[in-house]
């Protein structure tokens, strides 16, 4: 069985589990959506299925997709100790742009 991260280092199941976050979709949907073959979807579903990433139910004819957090959240467990690498540089862009122009910034409002 291929690893977590080769799992998602395969660039169309990410955009598969990009989809998949935003809601349920059927093969025919990501297919469309991705512009890729029936086959190449179905191929990286089972890989994702098989691997815990994404669900499936049965709506009449059609088999819906969707996304099982479990396994992101374990990945996102074990970035935990790296985020101190970015975060250092995302304070710094902020203390940047905060010299730039010392204006409060309120989310939500545009400038």
């Amino acid at each position: 069985m291929e690893s977590t991260f080769a799992i998602i280092a395969e660039p169309n199941r990410r955009a598969i589990l990009s989809l998949l976050a935003a809601s349920e979709q059927s093969v025919g949907d990501i297919e469309e959506k991705l512009n890729l073959s029936q086959p190449s979807v179905s191929k990286h579903l089972r890989v994702l299925r098989e691997a815990g990433f994404v669900e499936a139910r049965v709506d009449a004819q059609r088999r819906l997709y969707r996304l099982n957090p479990e396994p992101l959240m374990e990945i996102d467990a074990w970035l935990a100790p790296f985020r101190r690498f970015w975060s250092v540089h995302l304070d710094a862009l902020e203390r940047h742009l905060d010299q730039i122009d010392p204006a409060p910034r309120s989310k939500g409002k545009k400038r």
